[in-house]
C-alpha cells in the first residue's frame, strides 16, 4: 500500500504523520507478531500443562502466574494482529470502542505489564527464599502469595485503563492506541514513569536480589565443603538443588527480558519523546518484535532449565519406541525406553 506521507492534522491538532510513516512496513511487521505470538501461546499453553501434570502448579504459583500472563499476552497478540491485518475501517461509537479495547492493543499490554510486574515479585520471592529462609517460611504464606499475584493483574488494568482512555482515539478510519497526547509535557511524564517503573525499577530489583542471592548460595557451598560433620539429609539436599534450579531458571528470564525490551525503551521512549531522533515505524516495530520474543522465549526457558518441566515434556514426545528384551530362560523381560 502506498500513502503520500503528509504532516497534515486533525481537528484537535494532533499530528497524523507518523501514522503514514509505518502504513508500507506494518503489513510485514505484523505477520511476524502473529507469528511470535503463535509460538508464545503454543510454548506457554505446554508449560502450563507440564507444571499442573509435574504438581508444581501448588509449589510455584508465581511461577505458573507467570506463565498464565505470558499466555495471556500471546494469545492477544494473536488476535489483536489478525484483526489489523483485515484492515478495518473504524467509525462511530463502535469503532471507538473497537479500538480502545482491541485495536488498541489493550490486552496486549495488560499481559505484558503485568507479566513484567510479576517477574519482580518473583525475584523478591527468590531472595526471601534464599537469603531470608527463616523469614519467608514465617510470613510467606499462601495468602500473600495470592495477594502478590492478584497485585499484578490489578496494577496492569489499572494502568492501561488509564492510558488507552486518555491515549487512544480513531483518526481517518484507524486507530491510534496509546499515542494520543494533547500536550507535549504529558507524553514526556507518562514516558518517563513507564521507563522508570517497568524498565529501570525491574533491572535494579533484579541486579540488587540476584546478586545478593548468587552470593548467599556461594557462601552455603563454601560452609558445605568446609563442614566436617556427617552430610546434611537427602531431603534437605533435594530441596536446596531445587532453589538453586528455580533461581538459575529466572535468572535467565530476567536476562531476556532486559536484553529484549532494551531496544524499544531507547528508540520509541527515550530517543523519540526527547526528540533525538526522528520516528520511524520500522524501527518501532522492529523493537516490538523484539520485545515480544520475551513471552515467546520463556517456556524455551523452562523446558530446557527446569526439571519437572522438561521430565513432563520429554515423556509427551510422541517418537519414543518401546524396545522389549527378552528375560533369561524365555518369556518377556523388562521393557526398556529407546
Amino acid at each position: 500500500m502506498e500513502v503520500q506521507k503528509t504532516h497534515t492534522t486533525d481537528g484537535t491538532g494532533t499530528t497524523l504523520s507518523y501514522y503514514y510513516d509505518y502504513i508500507d512496513a506494518q503489513f510485514y511487521f505484523e505477520l511476524a507478531l502473529v507469528f511470535i505470538g503463535v509460538i508464545g501461546t503454543a510454548g506457554n499453553a505446554l508449560v502450563l500443562y507440564a507444571l499442573v501434570a509435574s504438581k508444581q502448579h501448588k509449589k510455584q504459583a508465581l511461577i505458573v502466574n507467570q506463565n498464565v500472563l505470558d499466555l495471556f499476552a500471546s494469545f492477544f497478540i494473536v488476535v489483536v494482529f489478525i484483526l489489523k491485518l483485515c484492515n478495518i475501517h473504524l467509525s462511530g461509537v463502535l469503532g471507538y470502542w473497537l479500538c480502545i479495547i482491541i485495536f488498541s492493543d489493550y490486552f496486549v499490554w495488560v499481559g505484558t505489564n503485568a507479566s513484567i510486574f510479576n517477574l519482580a515479585i518473583i525475584t523478591v520471592d527468590r531472595y526471601l527464599k534464599v537469603v531470608h529462609p527463616v523469614w519467608s517460611r514465617k510470613y510467606l504464606r499462601l495468602r500473600v502469595i495470592c495477594c502478590a499475584m492478584l497485585s499484578a493483574w490489578l496494577s496492569s488494568i489499572l494502568y492501561n485503563t488509564a492510558m488507552v482512555l486518555n491515549t487512544s482515539g480513531v483518526r481517518n478510519g484507524h486507530c491510534i492506541g496509546f499515542f494520543l497526547y494533547d500536550a507535549k509535557w504529558k507524553e514526556i511524564i507518562a514516558t518517563t514513569f513507564y521507563v522508570t517503573v517497568y524498565y529501570l525499577l525491574i533491572l535494579a530489583v533484579f541486579i540488587f536480589c540476584y546478586g545478593r542471592i548468587l552470593v548467599a548460595l556461594r557462601r552455603q557451598a563454601r560452609a558445605m565443603a568446609a563442614h566436617s560433620g556427617p552430610p546434611s539429609s537427602t531431603g534437605q539436599t533435594q530441596s536446596r538443588q531445587i532453589q538453586a534450579n528455580v533461581t538459575k531458571t529466572m535468572i535467565l528470564v530476567s536476562a531476556l527480558y532486559a536484553a529484549c525490551w532494551l531496544p524499544g525503551m531507547l528508540y520509541l521512549n527515550i530517543l523519540y519523546i526527547f526528540n533525538l531522533t526522528w520516528f520511524d515505524a520500522s524501527y518501532y516495530y522492529g523493537c516490538m518484535v523484539v520485545a515480544f520474543l520475551y513471552s515467546a522465549a520463556n517456556p524455551f526457558i523452562y523446558a530446557t532449565k527446569f526439571d519437572a518441566v522438561r521430565k513432563v515434556l520429554i515423556d509427551m514426545i510422541p517418537c519414543k519406541k518401546n524396545r522389549i528384551q527378552p528375560a533369561e530362560g524365555g518369556g518377556t523381560g523388562r521393557v526398556e525406553l529407546a
